[in-house]
């Protein structure tokens, strides 16, 4: 294969993706006109479903323009040999090859951020502000841009550098040691999340005394789920959206609750919600998906050591000089078709979990009051009730919810 075969393949690998992900994207638009099952017909008030249906047609909309732009910037920047002239500025500032990946990166990721902030802006000014989602200002909005850069840039930096470093001593038995760095990373990052990340854009608090805080300790001592923090985060002051999750391992882990989810449903919803996230733990789910993706990452640097030091990758993207930030470029593009297959397999998996989870909370607490709730939040942030089963296939971690309250409701 030549570097020009090889440049002609990145090529279409990335417009396939492209006509796939749009392809399932119309898919689901199209499927507006469905008849809504008797399950699920009064999740909406007439008026709120046509809202919902707007809803979903604004961002089909602003999805398709935005992508069809980000692939014709990309294709541009691979034609004039973009990559090559960002490795060139790098390079012309320091020899040091961990410094010439960084710079490299840097300079990649900087552009990528500034191309894409207006679309962000306008995703959350004027689409989410249209359908009473937005409560974020625009300085909350520019510093939460600035505080995600700058912790990309050290965390990412960091685990970069040693990757690099790993990979200069060692050659391409590197993978073992990146692997196990991401590894622990990983199960740090479960642990103490919560604690080290949250804090940097909400402020969280205990669940203060009262009928919902002794209804879930209630709960929790009935299946023996020892729960030492509930916490609440504010998430109100970026959306009207509502959430929940389970988070941390042993002693460290904790429930944390939107104040919006607070505000919407009652006690007893709330409740079955968090009947759900307990089965998750109960069912050993946590622990198997944190299996899974250390067992992923693994994979993917050993695919990754087998064509690093292949200078074509280089090549192929006009570089002469082969290095590893480069034929990280390349290889994650070659790599993305078998990314795209495992992604199918761990969306299997998530939406067997959720529905083992669901079960668990229909067998602890109480399976109505989880269908109340799952109706409630899925009114609330305009949910598409009637997706394309190739969508859900592809792209869904959870199942619908149709599909979930017939399974709760089956005997």
């Amino acid at each position: 294969m030549t570097s020009l075969t090889l440049f002609y393949l990145l090529i279409t690998i990335i417009v396939i993706v492209f006509l796939i992900d749009s392809l399932l994207d119309l898919l689901n638009a199209m499927r507006h006109t469905q008849d809504i099952p008797e399950e699920i017909a009064d999740v909406y008030p007439e008026d709120e479903y046509q809202k919902s249906i707007a809803y979903q047609k604004t961002n089909f909309i602003f999805k398709t323009i935005t992508s069809a732009l980000s692939l014709g910037v990309t294709l541009v920047f691979f034609f004039i040999e973009g990559f090559a002239w960002v490795d060139t500025i790098a390079r012309s500032m320091t020899s040091n090859p961990i410094l010439v990946s960084l710079i490299f990166f840097g300079i990649i990721l900087l552009g990528s951020h500034i191309i894409s902030l207006p679309s962000s802006y306008y995703a959350t000014f004027v689409i989410e502000e249209k359908f009473g989602f937005n409560k974020t200002t625009p300085k909350m909005f520019f510093m939460d841009s600035i505080k995600n850069m700058i912790m990309m840039t050290c965390i990412g930096g960091i685990v970069l550098s040693l990757i690099i470093w790993f990979y200069e001593i060692t050659g391409t038995t590197f993978w073992i040691y990146a692997w196990a760095l991401l590894s622990v990373f990983t199960v740090l990052m479960n642990m103490f999340y919560t604690k080290l990340i949250v804090p940097l854009f909400n402020t969280q608090s205990p669940l203060q005394d009262g009928e919902l805080r002794e209804t879930i300790e209630a709960y929790a001592k009935k299946v023996g789920f020892q729960l030492k923090n509930i916490n609440v985060i504010d998430g109100s002051k970026r959306s009207t959206k509502a959430n929940a999750y389970f988070s941390g391992l042993g002693s460290e882990k904790r429930i944390t609750l939107y104040d919006t989810l607070i505000n919407d449903l009652t006690p007893q919803e709330i409740v079955a919600v968090l009947a759900h996230e307990v089965g998750h733990y109960k069912k050993k789910h946590i622990i198997v998906n944190l299996l899974l993706s250390i067992c992923s990452t693994g994979i993917t640097f050993w695919f990754l050591s087998l064509f690093i030091a292949n200078p074509l990758l280089s090549e192929a993207l006009g570089i002469s000089i082969p290095s590893f930030h480069v034929g990280l470029i390349a290889f994650s593009i070659l790599y993305s078709p078998i990314s795209e297959f495992t992604g199918l397999l761990t969306n299997l998996i998530s939406r067997t979990f959720e529905y083992q989870a669901d079960q668990y909370a229909k067998d602890t607490y109480e399976s109505e009051a989880l269908i109340t709730s799952l109706k409630k939040l899925s009114k609330n942030n305009l949910s598409n009730l009637t997706p394309h089963p190739a969508m859900v296939f592809v792209h869904y971690s959870h199942p619908t919810l149709l599909q979930r309250i017939r399974n709760l409701r089956a005997d």
